[in-house]
């Protein structure tokens, strides 16, 4: 029998994952609970056989969920993740792992006393590009790695699909620093070591509530140099974003952008890589079901562990202080 996993948010990240679960499967829906009926009733649009609960509690508790997935506004991943550990169930949790440090390092200590299985969805952690880097890097084909630049542009933010999701406007949960580079700090933690924020400086609106328009900060993974500028905002917000990952070694460049795509230089030019594979996004997502799935059946995976997102909260936070 498949794991059977039930959802916590039902808006834009739930309905992406229903979606994701019906198109590649390995796992049974059983329900799902959000407080905005609309929601609901997008998500019941997308899978018909879903069963709206009526409270976190009573889907939590349901002895049919093996699983369960949060997908709510960080600030209430704890609360929820720490009532699945009270009901003895997995967890598979949206990133970030929460916006209050103190409140996340004990929950990262709750849930490995519990001995829970638990994973956070950090979407590089399944991606082939990630693979092929850390493939390139252990055998020794980059060569030394002198750098790595993190740069982050987006005409708009929220990103039009994001804007049902109101608080990643607002700087108390949301912003691209928690919501994007997040996802970078989590690639530099995983290919070089823990990391280090040496310096970072941030911009606010002047309102007091609205998310940072632009961030830059040095830091340091494992001893590699990590440079990383991001900000919101253009003449034309219909242009294109840019994602741009850049790890310089000494014998190759390995440049992973528009989030999925790799390329790679030896200093003749920029060679595609991964080209056999016809949509790396849908190729992502099938191969984080199935590293969920190894989780759930007690296998070798690749999904980060509440650790692993902590480090990650740590040097997000720590950008995110207002600068001087």
């Amino acid at each position: 029998m498949p794991p059977a996993v039930s959802f916590i948010g039902l808006g834009v990240m739930g309905q992406r994952m229903l979606s994701n679960i019906n198109t590649f499967g390995g796992f049974e829906l059983v329900s799902g609970w959000d407080p905005s009926t609309a929601a609901c009733v997008q998500a019941m649009a997308i899978t018909p056989q879903l069963v709206i609960a009526d409270n976190p509690a009573e889907l939590i508790s349901d002895p049919a969920t093996d699983l369960v997935y949060i997908a709510c506004p960080p600030s209430s991943h704890r609360e929820y993740a720490l009532a699945a550990i009270a009901a003895g169930k997995a967890i598979y949790c949206e990133k970030p792992l929460g916006v209050n440090l103190s409140e996340s390092r004990a929950l990262v200590d709750a849930v490995e006393a519990s001995g829970s299985k638990h994973c956070i969805n950090f979407s590089l952690a399944s991606a082939r590009a990630v693979a092929y880097m850390e493939r390139e890097l252990t055998d020794g084909h980059m060569g030394d790695v002198r750098a790595v630049d993190i740069h982050l542009h987006f005409n708009k933010w929220p990103r039009d699909w994001q804007v049902p999701a109101a608080w990643l406007s607002q700087r108390t949960e949301g912003g691209f620093v928690r919501e994007t580079f997040s996802h970078y700090a989590y690639l530099c933690q995983r290919l070089f070591g823990p990391g280090t924020l040496k310096q970072a400086h941030t911009t606010y609106p002047d309102d007091g509530f609205s998310a940072e328009t632009r961030s830059v900060a040095a830091l340091d993974f494992g001893g590699v140099s990590v440079s990383f500028m991001g900000g919101t905002g253009g003449l034309n917000s219909s242009a294109a974003d840019k994602v741009e990952f850049t790890i310089w070694g000494s014998n190759c460049v390995c440049r992973l952008y528009d989030w999925n795509r790799l390329r790679t230089s030896q200093g003749d030019g920029w060679t595609e890589q991964l080209v056999e594979i016809t949509d790396l996004r849908a190729d992502g997502y099938r191969r984080t079901l199935e590293n969920v799935g190894r989780m759930m059946s007690g296998d070798a995976h690749t999904m980060p562990s509440f650790r692993d997102a902590l480090g990650v909260q740590e040097i997000v936070e720590g950008i995110l202080k207002p600068s001087d």
